[in-house]
């Protein structure tokens, strides 16, 4: 039986090995892989790299690295583990692998660029486990969430069931806007909210909820009415922001803003037994004001107050904004950008209609800069002169 020393030798006859040297020349242009375990990992690596251990290289590659003419540097702590990690790669079908000789130990003693990267605690590890085993997520997508923020206009019926699973989903911070108190009439939908919570500021209601779910989400409150004097500073910093008004005026107002401050809305709306999610992303597809250039009369357009609403309908649209939000942090799959997705809940059918971009759009082909800022409560129906409300 041949030894470790004699299966290493010839290992290393069938895999090419580069210096250090060679690969900090290659960084960044070539895939860093590392294949350490986890506490070598949390202790420092390589920039950039995709951490995946050997023990799982076989079972995950193809999910981290799937095009496997990606060149690939592996590395591991001293430059064994990476030479026999280099040759499963290449039997996989990789068509251009190297492993660096020395390892990790042998970069950071040169000088070479290194950091201490972010990681999951072990609670973190257990309480995201089922978005860790997704490739397209991981431990970096995961990391990526705790550090996103996203900003919920409404904490009411599309507003509670985003909230409950983005905060699930660890998205680290979480705005939430809404000015009304809770009442018995809202708990038919607003799942965030309860009885005992009857007459409490909403904002305050969904903190206390969120924070019950996921402590590892920061909840930031405004208890206001959102309004041409405040909305650039509020919505500034967030990285997506999920519209679960009912009002005209509030989404010509968030409309403006977001093409100004380049954030994408995922936007919702229902009524009675149908809803409709679509994202509008700044200057990639169509903006609010593509989609609805005038407000429709106040007969055309009845509020939920007014026309009704089936309670289980903003949970099934809400739900699918939080993916949707989800997908655009993460950079997954196709958003709904320049799509429409409505939804028939007496039918139980989805059906997706194009929406194309205005090119004589008065907000959104024009440069940001020269957007104005303004109130739009006069060109809206009666009910929607009320200060913002949540659906």
């Amino acid at each position: 039986m041949a030894s470790f020393r004699d299966l290493l030798f010839q290992t290393k006859l069938e895999v090419q090995e580069i210096t250090t040297s060679d690969a900090d020349a290659a960084f960044g242009s070539w895939t860093f892989l590392d294949v350490r375990e986890a506490d070598e990992y949390q202790q420092g690596s390589i920039p950039t790299s995709i951490f995946l251990p050997r023990g799982n290289l076989e079972l995950q590659v193809e999910g981290k690295i799937p095009d496997k003419s990606t060149p690939v540097v592996v590395y591991c702590a001293g430059g064994v583990r990476s030479v026999f990690a280099a040759k499963t790669m290449i039997e996989l079908g990789y068509e251009k692998v190297v492993s660096m000789a020395g390892g990790f130990n042998r970069w950071k003693d040169e000088g070479r660029n290194w950091s201490v990267p972010k990681t999951l605690n072990p609670e973190q590890r257990n309480r995201y486990q089922r978005h860790l085993l997704l490739p397209e997520v991981g431990e970096q997508g995961q990391q990526r969430l705790l550090e996103s923020r996203i900003l919920l206009l409404g904490a009411g019926g599309l507003g509670s069931p985003a909230a409950l699973y983005l905060a699930a989903a660890g998205v680290g911070t979480i705005g939430v806007i809404d000015m009304d108190v809770v009442d018995a009439s809202n708990l038919q939908r607003q799942i965030m909210h309860n009885l005992d919570r009857i007459g409490e500021r909403k904002v305050d209601s969904a903190k206390k909820t969120i924070n019950l779910l996921n402590p590892d989400v920061t909840v930031v409150t405004y208890d206001l009415r959102l309004g041409a004097d405040n909305v650039l500073d509020i919505i500034d910093g967030y990285d997506v922001i999920v519209d679960g008004t009912d009002n005209f005026p509030t989404r010509y107002l968030l409309n403006d803003a977001s093409l100004k401050k380049g954030i994408p809305v995922v936007h919702g709306s229902i009524f009675r037994f149908e809803g409709q999610v679509t994202v509008f992303s700044p200057h990639d597809g169509p903006c609010y004001r593509c989609f609805v250039p005038e407000p429709p009369p106040a007969e055309l357009a009845p509020s939920c107050a007014e026309a009704g609403v089936l309670g289980v309908l903003p949970g099934i649209v809400g739900s699918i904004q939080a993916m949707e939000a989800i997908k655009l942090l993460l950079g997954l799959g196709d958003p709904l950008i320049g799509r429409l997705l409505s939804y028939d809940s007496l039918e139980e059918t989805f059906r997706t209609f194009k929406m194309r971009r205005d090119p004589n759009c008065p907000t959104c082909s024009i440069d940001p800069n020269e957007i104005v800022i303004a109130e739009y409560d006069d060109l809206c129906m009666p009910h929607a002169l009320q200060p913002p409300v949540s659906v």
